[in-house]
């Protein structure tokens, strides 16, 4: 008897899929829940385990073809269904404009992403060949690795090419990435000489001599390549394009002084690792007072249908998460009722697993507002692009101290250190007033610099 592989449902707005990567070919033998075939959507990439045990008669749909959603990829022959459900694939994040919602639309700087449920799977997601390029913005730094494995296993032709001209034999690698993938960084950590036991302290003039020698960045193995570009990086490339082309986007900036939230964070430190384990950064007070001032300007937690504005019931916050294949925006839902600990568990949670492929689908839509961290790769700020049909997104950028005039009790005025950051509300003018902007922005501009989260933090 013969079986049928049919191509699962992925989402709720996932209607078809494209066929990657065969992982079986005809005459070979595949066991329930084995890896039988790489899928990708314009939500995620995953594999499709198969639901039967028994050996591959026919492959129906070849690499680079696309399916419908209950199109038959393949003929199993000589096995048994199992008597559960097919085991769902794992969610790859989608792209980062928020390549996963239906209901929203990539952006260019910044998050990405948002969209439906799909089944969780069983079985560790290996990733079609993408180029690393990440992005400005991104979640806190709470990157898992995954388990590292002595066997190259699949590897993209990139990594292959770096560990041939680098002389490196990949079964001797570690890799870093999803079920132990070798990524571009094994190969070159690989290759990096191992460190020379520590000189002496030099003297100043020596370490200023150095600095002024430093070593330029290594030279990327990309340069002088060509490559197709990846289904989801189309399809962020697509909706991006349509973003800038469908509304009428600007950007305004105010400059907040967070000295306070500094030093809350230092206070309260060691009680907030001791309560959650993680540490608390300056992201989850940013998500909070943005949601908090949402409620009170819906104009900026709205989106545009037809000629109907529709104002959202919920303050669901998109942020942006650096992956290896683009920048992704999973959804904290809900969040103006959630506490900081919440928000800071919930951010490190859905960053960590979407650096690791392990997200379903609706972890990714659903988003009315989005978050940018741009600085955390050092940014000053940036004018993101607003996702649709989302019509606003906020970038943080890096918090750095430096001088600033303050005023002192007596109603003067001097100059002190305080902790500085640029908040930038990129938002689409058709439905949103520079106005209505600069109103959300100094409300949530007070909020952070008053700092009174001390009833808010969970702990």
């Amino acid at each position: 008897m013969s079986d049928s592989v049919v191509l699962p449902a992925l989402g709720e707005s996932v209607t078809e899929g494209t066929v990657t990567r065969w992982l079986k070919k005809v005459g070979d033998t595949v066991a329930v829940d084995e890896p039988l075939v790489e899928v990708s959507t314009d939500k995620v990439d995953t594999e499709i385990p198969s639901p039967f045990a028994g050996v591959v008669e026919q492959i129906l749909v070849q690499e680079d073809e696309t399916v419908e959603v209950g199109g038959v990829l393949a003929i199993i022959g000589g096995g048994s269904s199992t008597t559960s459900a097919p085991a769902a694939p794992a969610a790859e994040p989608a792209p980062v404009a928020e390549a996963a919602a239906a209901v929203e639309a990539p952006v260019v700087s910044a998050p990405v992403v948002s969209e439906p449920v799909a089944p969780v799977v069983t079985t560790p997601v290996v990733a079609a060949p993408v180029a690393a390029a990440p992005v400005a913005a991104s979640a806190p730094s709470q990157n898992l690795g995954a388990a590292a494995s002595t066997d190259a296993g699949y590897v993209t032709p990139l990594v292959r090419k770096l560990a041939s001209e680098s002389g490196i034999d990949l079964t001797t690698v570690s890799g870093s990435g999803v079920g132990g993938r070798i990524r571009k960084d094994d190969v070159l950590a690989a290759t990096a000489p191992a460190p020379s036991a520590p000189a002496s302290a030099p003297a100043p003039v020596a370490a200023v001599a150095h600095a002024a020698t430093a070593t330029p960045s290594a030279a990327s193995p990309l340069r002088g390549t060509t490559e197709p570009m990846s289904r989801l990086r189309k399809v962020l490339a697509e909706r991006a394009v349509a973003s800038m082309q469908q509304t009428a986007q600007l950007t305004t900036v105010v400059e907040v002084d967070v000295t306070r939230i500094a030093s809350l964070r230092q206070k309260v430190q060691q009680q907030f690792v001791a309560a959650t384990g993680g540490k608390l950064n300056f992201m989850p007070f940013f998500a909070l007072a943005a949601a908090e001032a949402l409620k009170a300007h819906p104009k900026l937690n709205a989106s545009i249908d037809g000629e109907n504005v529709v104002y959202h019931s919920q303050e669901n916050i998109a942020f942006a998460v650096d992956t290896e294949r683009g920048l992704l925006t999973p959804v904290i839902r809900e969040t103006a009722s959630l506490t900081i600990a919440q928000i800071a568990v919930s951010i490190a949670d859905l960053a960590s697993r979407t650096r690791e492929n392990k997200l379903k689908p609706d972890e990714l839509g659903g988003a009315t507002f989005t978050l940018t961290n741009t600085g955390s790769r050092g940014a000053l700020f940036d004018t993101p692009v607003v996702f649709l049909p989302q019509v606003a997104i906020l970038g943080t950028g890096v918090v750095t101290k430096r001088p600033v005039v303050v005023s002192t009790a007596d109603g003067g005025d001097t100059i002190a250190i305080r902790s500085m950051v640029y908040l930038a509300l990129s938002y689409d003018h058709r439905l949103v007033d520079g106005a209505d902007a600069s109103r959300y922005l100094v409300d949530v501009k007070a909020r952070l610099e008053e700092a009174n989260f001390e009833a808010n933090l969970g702990i």
